[in-house]
């Protein structure tokens, strides 16, 4: 019987060896830094944006960087997850982040589609943009919770990689 204080096991025995062999683990882990970096900095041009009204193509064009690079880890983590779990989406340990990885991924398409229709002015544009931005940080902070989880939960003597972003 297990105790109250057990937690359930990330992976398997069978799926961390397949996290380690993965060639996607490595991949995540220098999609997910690219990636923040990105949005560190699209983040700053969308503030003075809407701060100044000023450098909104610069803003734009970060955005869609930014979303370039979601995009790339997106299907390199869900190639990892076929990988590891058996399927590309939605596996029972990441189906949460999953879940929320769909939602940022709809923030920044909306994104994508109203710059190029040209269905939102500058500052509406922004805020899209800040709130693809919001979703992104709860994502990535339930990414980094698992990536402490599997750490924790590694063998003795284990030197296996953990994907970042997986």
């Amino acid at each position: 019987m297990a105790k109250s204080t057990d937690r359930p096991v990330l992976y398997s025995e069978a799926e961390r060896r397949r996290r380690d062999a993965s060639p996607w683990t490595l991949v995540q882990g220098i999609l997910a830094p690219i990636q923040f970096a990105i949005f560190l900095v699209s983040l700053g041009l969308v503030l003075r944006t809407l701060a100044t009204g000023e450098g909104a193509a610069l803003a734009n064009a970060s955005v869609v960087a930014k979303t370039i690079a979601l995009y790339a880890i997106m299907v390199t983590g869900s190639l990892w997850e076929k990988d590891v779990f058996g399927r590309y989406l939605f596996a029972p340990a990441f189906a949460r982040e999953d879940a929320v990885s769909m939602v940022v991924l709809a923030l920044h398409t909306a994104y994508l589609a109203a710059l190029a229709t040209g269905a939102l002015g500058t500052a509406a544009l922004m805020l899209l943009a800040l709130a693809a931005y919001a979703a992104y940080l709860v994502n990535a902070a339930q990414f980094l919770l698992k990536l402490r989880a599997a750490r924790a939960e590694r063998p003795s003597g284990s030197a296996g990689l953990v994907g970042a972003a997986r």
